[in-house]
């Protein structure tokens, strides 16, 4: 199971304050985010909560050889506050999930690092679509990617 939370509400692999030995999986992606946040966080929030869950950092590049470095967020407190706008936007997203315990900045590696933990979406809340490219669309998880699925109304 992907949806792995401490008590506090956190990403289970952030208390040893390392990424190593950690890679992009179906539970798992990382975004730099030196330059704000990247348009494809909300086909991940998608992906994940139509799946097992999973976490997203922001502030975490994905090198060549597939192991994560983390990049020191320049304002996270600004991201955040960013992304909860756009969560909360009916226009954009159709339904927020997320509890604010389940975004928090962290200090890996002496760098200041945004981790979001999304859980499953409930059934009856599913498809969670995302406004993209001028259209609503759903992903789901496979591997280390987010695939568009179909939506009723696609049908």
């Amino acid at each position: 199971m992907c949806y792995n939370k401490n008590k506090k509400g956190g990403s289970a692999m952030l208390e040893r304050n390392a990424l190593q030995g950690y890679r992009e999986n179906t539970c798992l992606e990382a975004k730099a985010a030196l330059g704000g946040l990247p348009e494809s966080i909300w086909e991940t929030y998608s992906a994940f909560a139509n799946a097992q869950g999973g976490v997203i950092l922001l502030g975490v590049e994905e090198l060549p050889d597939k192991s994560l470095q983390p990049r020191d967020l320049l304002d996270p407190q600004w991201l955040i506050e960013d992304f909860w706008a756009i969560l909360r936007d009916p226009e954009r997203v159709s339904v927020n999930i997320l509890r604010e315990d389940q975004v928090r900045i962290h200090q890996v590696e002496g760098n200041r690092i945004i981790a979001i933990t999304v859980p499953p979406a409930p059934e009856e809340l599913r498809p969670v679509s995302v406004f993209v490219d001028g259209r609503w669309q759903a992903f789901c998880r496979r591997g280390e990617g987010d695939y568009r699925i179909a939506r009723e109304e696609d049908k």
